[in-house]
């Protein structure tokens, strides 16, 4: 649900130092917002202040979120403890094996653009001939 940033209430929360929302920044306005903030249905933050803080320095407007509703004062904590809590970061090895796939992909070797160039050309030939039926 798009909600307007500027109905937002953020309440006492458990973390204090949002760090560098430089990167965060970065990745909203690359990619948008990946995963929407979790508000209460008096549309109090629950989950997501660094995500909401970042858009608000980028300017936006508004924000999609998760209403969630009849939850308790103490379940509402627990979600945003278990939000923050619960992130893993990958491994070096993984980051690079992330980044090693990410880097064949935007750059395939010469044998592999010829086979997309054929499959592509194959494709065009069974659209063409499908049509003259």
């Amino acid at each position: 649900m798009l909600v307007p940033i500027k109905d937002i209430k953020i309440k006492k929360r458990v973390r204090k130092d949002l760090g560098n929302l430089e990167d965060l920044k970065d990745s909203l306005r690359t990619y948008g917002l990946l995963n929407p903030i979790t508000l209460n249905s008096k549309y109090e933050l629950i989950a997501g202040e660094r995500r909401l803080q970042s858009a608000i320095q980028l300017g936006w407007t508004s924000i999609n979120a998760n209403i969630v509703d009849n939850l308790t004062e103490v379940e509402q904590l627990e979600m945003e403890i278990e939000e923050n809590n619960q992130r893993k970061e990958f491994t070096d090895t993984e980051l690079m094996e992330g980044y090693k796939r990410l880097q064949r992909l935007r750059n395939p070797g010469f044998f592999y653009r010829i086979f997309l160039f054929f499959k592509h050309l194959l494709q065009k030939i069974a659209d063409f001939f499908s049509n003259k039926k």
